[in-house]
């Protein structure tokens, strides 16, 4: 491996807009795409990430022919180090002010001038020609990504060519919004395990988790390798509660901490329009739920499923009428069109059937979720044998709406009478198939939407997992602090991830060219720059690490599942 105190090449040209073009004077082959490098500017330091590589020749004469194999060995590497030759092109994006010399004359008064140590900022110019480049070292990466024992910084990975560690910045994190994308199979799960388990260990927030799938809260066998993947209550205990939905249901096996069943009366006619594409609701459902609101207030899902449809009875007189319990009947005495009645009704059929909707749930599940995360635990929420989607629609945003009022009301308790009233508890809702409820449609009538545009005044956050960012709401997009994104085979994925960034076009082929699993781009608040990332593996390691805990043969023997 080249030893990166030692310069790789010197700037040739640039600028700003159009990045740094670095002349390479070691092999091509030792610096890669993405690799992160380091421009010595005397008094200053830049870094950068390099975005390409570019073959070049000072004479096209020498680029056509294979004029080499004539020559001497001597002359012909003379040649490829002059007149055939490698640049770089580099993105630049931050600069730090290092001084001069400490040992210098100058250095005692410009320590004056400086009595606290400079930080990067973004860059502002560029460096001079000539300026040496080298690979970033160990140190290069701490100073300016932090390290793995500062608080509030946690490794996610390790840079690709030089193996120091990668931190991200927790605190930034959950400031904002953030998400995880990446293609079907690329380890998105993974990485989402790995980046909760260090929101829980440092105690940053809490954390909820909907888990479609059942992944993420007890142990599984992946479907690859067939070794044991830990869940996150293996991790950390009871500081991990587990939801289940519906009475007596389990999950892979195991029971649960409590079951979630939702009550009838909770549910609004809100969260019924967000299923419009998912019942094929009509036009006229709102007024009709409006009028089932208006007859019954929050007994109208029990009274409306209870109805007849097509119930009919003969009077006295053989007129057959609409039967006093039927749809029909209700409609005609609400002014409500029978016709629409009668399918709004037919479509909550889907609904009507679900058993974990109840007239009287056996314990307030609901609160003691919200109770359970404001008093810093962590939830995962398993839908069990509940998969579809009209589940996962209807249950994430009835969930979601509740807490979201909850900690509007904590909020707000603590900004009108801070002495007795705490901060409330950060809180990031994770949530996956996250462009099933945050796309152009339904963005506008999901809670989610709420929370990633002004939720973070009240200390809830969202972090979105999805294999298809393209599909989420461009405005959602926007407002997502950091992405971490995997390797995405479609255009239109690559350009969503990377939209409103500075540099996309120098990115866009960078995240095009990721290895299938494993490698990660990370972008946005939570690191001071774009960043190329090996991620860590979700490995006995990386268990024994986080749990603070050493197991011995026998334990690692039957974890891996022999």
């Amino acid at each position: 491996m080249y030893d990166n105190n030692q310069p790789i090449g010197y700037v040739v040209s640039g600028s700003l807009k159009n990045n740094l073009l670095v002349r390479l004077t070691v092999p091509p082959q030792q610096v890669q795409e993405g690799s992160f490098v380091v421009v010595e500017a005397g008094d200053w330091q830049f870094y950068g990430l390099v975005t390409d590589l570019q073959l070049g020749a000072t004479d096209p004469r020498f680029a056509d022919e294979q004029s080499e194999a004539r020559m001497p060995g001597r002359l012909a590497s003379l040649l490829h180090g002059q007149t055939l030759y490698t640049n770089l092109v580099v993105l630049p994006a931050l600069m730090l002010e290092r001084g001069p010399d400490p040992a210098s004359a100058e250095y005692p008064a410009w320590r004056e001038s400086h009595p606290q140590d400079p930080r990067p900022v973004p860059v502002k110019t560029v460096p001079s020609h000539h300026a040496p480049v080298r690979l970033a070292s160990a140190g290069d990466v701490a100073e300016i990504f932090g390290s793995p024992n500062e608080e509030g910084m946690f490794e996610v990975g390790r840079t690709r060519e030089q193996n120091h560690p990668l931190c991200i910045n927790l605190d930034r994190l959950v400031q904002r919004s953030s998400g995880i994308f990446g293609a079907t199979g690329t380890g998105k799960s993974f990485l989402t395990r790995i980046l909760l388990a260090g929101l829980i260990k440092h105690n940053r927030t809490s954390v909820l988790v909907f888990d479609m799938h059942n992944e993420y809260a007890y142990d599984d066998i992946a479907s690859d390798t067939r070794k044991r993947v830990f869940g996150l209550k293996s991790l950390f205990g009871a500081q991990v509660q587990v939801a289940a939905l519906g009475r007596g249901g389990t999950v892979r096996g195991q029971a649960p901490d409590f079951h979630l069943e939702i009550a009838e009366s909770d549910i609004t006619p809100a969260d019924i329009e967000l299923l419009t594409r998912e019942l094929n609701l009509k036009e006229t459902t709102p007024a009709t739920l409006e009028a089932l609101v208006t007859t019954f207030d929050r007994n109208w899902f029990h009274e409306f499923k209870h109805m007849r449809s097509g119930a009919m009875i003969e009077t006295e007189d053989g007129k057959k009428v609409p039967a006093p319990d039927s749809v029909a009947a209700w409609a005609n005495h609400a002014g409500v069109n029978v016709m629409a009645a009668e399918g709004l009704h037919s479509k909550l059929g889907r609904l009507f059937n679900k058993p974990y909707i109840v007239e009287k749930p056996a314990a307030d599940t609901v609160s003691e979720i919200v109770r359970a995360l404001a008093g810093r635990k962590h939830v995962v929420l398993s839908f069990a044998d509940y998969e579809s989607d009209l589940d996962y629609l209807f249950v994430t945003n009835l969930l979601t709406r509740r807490i979201r009022a909850a900690w509007e009301e904590m909020t707000n308790q603590h900004r009108s009478h801070p002495e007795q009233n705490p901060e409330p508890r950060p809180l990031v809702i994770a949530v996956e198939e996250a462009h099933k409820l945050l796309n152009r449609e339904m963005a506008a009538q999901t809670t989610f939407s709420t929370i990633a545009r002004e939720m973070r005044k009240y200390f809830v956050t969202l972090l979105i997992i999805d294999q298809r960012p393209s599909q989420i709401y461009d405005e959602v997009m926007s407002q997502l602090g950091t992405r971490i994104s995997g390797w995405l085979g479609d255009d239109a994925d690559i350009a969503a991830v990377l939209s409103g960034l500075a540099g996309r076009d120098e990115l866009r082929g960078m995240l095009a060219r990721l290895q299938p699993k494993e490698e990660v781009l990370i972008l946005g608040q939570a690191v001071p720059m774009p960043i190329m990332v090996r991620s860590r593996r979700y490995d006995e390691r990386f268990r024994q690490e986080i749990s603070g805990r050493q197991f011995s043969a026998d334990e690692l023997i039957r974890q891996l599942g022999f």
